[in-house]
C-alpha cells in the first residue's frame, strides 16, 4: 500500500487513551536553514528545533504502575523530556522513551499485539497478533493451524482493546497515593519543526525604486505528528544546538487561522529576538504553515548595477607577475536592490517581484536576507541583467623592479542593449599590493578604500560608455 494511505490511516485509528492532552501545546521554534525540511515529502524529517509544551491529563491507579503517553513525534531528544504532575500525591520513578523506528515505526511498536487489517472498502482482512512488519510495510499476522498470513494491499490497521499506537512513545513509572487524574505538563526538545523568514517585495511602477514589503514567517512540520491549537514563539538568531545541529514547487502552503490577526509580539530573549504569535495555530504534518511577522508596508529602495573585478584581499608581497590581469575579459552585470530595514528583519529569504507590461506580477530573482537590525542596509543579488555587459582590457603594465614601482591602467566598456539607460558601478579592487594610487581616470571615483574604487557610470539605452583609470603600486626593500 501507498505510504500516505497508511499514515492517515494510522492517524486515524491509533489513539492515546491513558494521556490525553488537555490544551493546545506551547511551541518554541528556532530557525532552520535545512531546504528538506521545507521540501514535499511524506517521512519524518530529523532537522530543525523545537521545544515543545503540552499539558497531559492523566489517570493513575493507587501503587505502583507504568503509564504510556503516546502522540509523539518521530525524534524526541530522550535526556531532556521531563513529566511534571500538578499534584504531589503522584511521582514519577522512572521514564524510558520509545523511539519510532523509520517508516513503519508506528507499526513496529504494535509488534506482540492483536490488531484487524483493513482493506480498501472498509471490510476485515485478518485479525490476529502482529508479528513482524516488513520494508515495504507488508504484514505477519499470526495464524491458526494453516499457518501466518502475509498481508501486502491493505488501507489500514486498527488496534485492539484502545492500545497506544503512533510514532514515539513514553513509558513512565508511577507511584500514586489513591486512584484519580492529575494536569501534567510533559516538556521535550524535538526535531522535523522549524521556521525561517520570507520576504515578498513588489517593485512599483514609476521612475522612483519603491516596493511593497510583506514579511511572514514560513514553520515547517515534519515531525510526524500533527500540532493543533498550537501556541507559536519564534526564536530569530542562531543558538548552539548539540550534535552541530543549525537551527536554519513546496509542499501546498497552509495559513493561521486567524483572520486579520494582531501582529506578532516582539521580545528578546537573552541575545536573541523572539516573535509570539497573537493567535493559536494548526501545524498538520507534512504541511508548511505561513503567518505574518509585519503588517505591509511601502518603503523606498535602490536599485543599481554592477560590474565587479576580483575581490579585496591582501597579498604577502607584491604581485609582479605580468600575466596577472592581462588581455580582455568580459563578463555579465548584476542586477541588485538596496533597502533600509524598516523593522528587525530575522534571516530568511527575500523574492522579488515586478509588475509586466501586461499588469502581471512576474519574478525577477530573489536573495538571502541576514539577521538585519532595525535601520541598516539590505543589498539582494537578484541575478545576472541580459541587456547588460561589460569588457575588461588591461591598455598598460609598466614594472620598475630596481624603483620598485607597478604602473598599471585599464579600459572598461558597458554595453546597454535595453530600452532604459542605466547607472552601472564598476568595482575595483587593486590588489597587486596594499600601497597604490589612483594616478588617472576619466570618471571620478564614487567611492574608494584601501582596496576598493567604484565608479558609477551612465549608459544610455541602446548605447555604449566606456571607463579608463591607471593605478600605481609602490613598496619598500623590506616588502619584497
Amino acid at each position: 500500500m501507498h505510504r500516505a494511505l497508511l499514515s492517515l490511516a494510522l492517524a486515524g485509528v491509533l489513539v492515546t487513551p491513558v494521556a490525553l492532552a488537555a490544551n493546545g501545546p506551547d511551541i518554541t521554534l528556532y530557525r532552520s536553514n535545512d531546504n528538506n525540511l521545507f521540501q514535499a515529502g511524506q517521512n519524518a524529517v530529523n532537522s530543525g528545533y523545537a521545544v515543545v509544551r503540552e499539558q497531559r491529563n492523566i489517570g493513575y491507579a493507587k501503587g505502583t504502575q507504568d503509564l504510556a503517553i503516546g502522540n509523539l513525534p518521530s525524534y524526541i531528544e530522550p535526556e531532556a523530556v521531563t513529566l511534571s504532575f500538578g499534584s504531589g500525591h503522584v511521582k514519577v520513578l522512572s521514564q524510558r522513551l520509545l523511539l519510532a523506528q523509520g517508516h513503519n515505526g508506528a507499526l513496529i511498536g504494535q509488534i506482540g499485539k492483536r490488531v484487524t487489517v483493513i482493506g480498501d472498502n472498509g471490510q476485515t482482512l485478518v485479525q490476529g497478533q502482529l508479528e513482524s512488519v516488513g520494508e515495504d510495510g507488508s504484514l505477519v499476522i499470526g495464524g491458526d493451524v494453516f499457518g501466518p498470513t502475509v498481508v501486502r494491499q491493505y488501507s489500514a490497521v486498527k488496534l485492539l482493546n484502545g492500545e497506544i499506537g503512533g510514532g514515539s512513545r513514553l513509558i513512565v513509572r508511577t507511584q500514586a497515593d489513591d486512584d484519580g487524574h492529575s494536569d501534567a505538563v510533559l516538556t521535550y526538545p524535538t526535531h522535523g519543526l522549524g521556521w525561517r523568514a520570507a520576504y515578498t517585495a513588489t517593485l512599483q511602477s514609476g521612475n522612483s525604486c519603491r516596493m511593497r514589503l510583506r514579511a511572514q514567517a514560513s514553520i515547517a512540520n515534519r515531525s510526524g505528528r500533527d500540532w493543533d491549537d498550537a501556541d507559536i514563539k519564534l526564536i530569530a538568531g542562531q543558538p548552539n544546538i548539540g550534535n552541530n545541529r543549525y537551527i536554519g514547487p513546496r509542499p501546498a502552503m497552509m495559513s493561521a487561522r486567524a483572520k486579520e490577526a494582531p501582529m506578532p509580539q516582539q521580545g528578546t530573549l537573552d541575545a536573541y529576538r523572539t516573535f509570539t504569535l497573537p493567535g493559536a495555530v494548526d501545524l498538520p504534518d507534512n504541511s508548511v504553515t505561513l503567518t505574518p511577522l509585519y503588517a505591509p508596508r511601502m518603503i523606498d529602495c535602490k536599485r543599481t548595477w554592477t560590474f565587479e573585478n576580483g575581490n579585496a584581499w591582501t597579498p604577502s608581497r607584491p604581485m609582479t607577475n605580468p600575466s596577472i590581469g592581462a588581455g580582455t575579459t568580459e563578463g555579465s552585470i548584476l542586477s541588485v536592490l538596496q533597502f533600509q530595514a524598516p523593522d528587525t528583519l530575522p534571516e530568511g529569504h527575500m523574492r522579488v517581484l515586478t509588475a509586466d507590461k501586461d499588469g502581471a506580477l512576474e519574478f525577477i530573482g530573489e536573495g538571502t536576507v541576514a539577521d538585519t537590525p532595525k535601520h541598516a542596509q539590505v543589498r539582494l543579488t537578484l541575478g545576472s541583467a541580459f541587456d547588460l555587459r561589460a569588457k575588461r582590457e588591461r591598455t598598460s603594465f609598466e614594472y620598475s623592479k630596481s624603483q620598485r614601482r607597478i604602473d598599471e591602467s585599464f579600459h572598461v566598456t558597458l554595453t546597454n542593449t535595453g530600452d532604459h539607460a542605466r547607472t552601472i558601478s564598476v568595482i575595483e579592487h587593486p590588489n597587486r599590493w596594499t600601497q597604490w594610487t589612483l594616478t588617472s581616470s576619466s570618471e571620478k571615483p564614487a567611492r574608494q578604500t584601501p582596496d576598493t574604487l567604484e565608479f558609477r557610470i551612465d549608459v544610455p539605452a541602446n548605447g555604449t560608455a566606456t571607463l579608463d583609470y591607471a593605478v600605481r603600486y609602490q613598496w619598500t626593500s623590506a616588502d619584497d
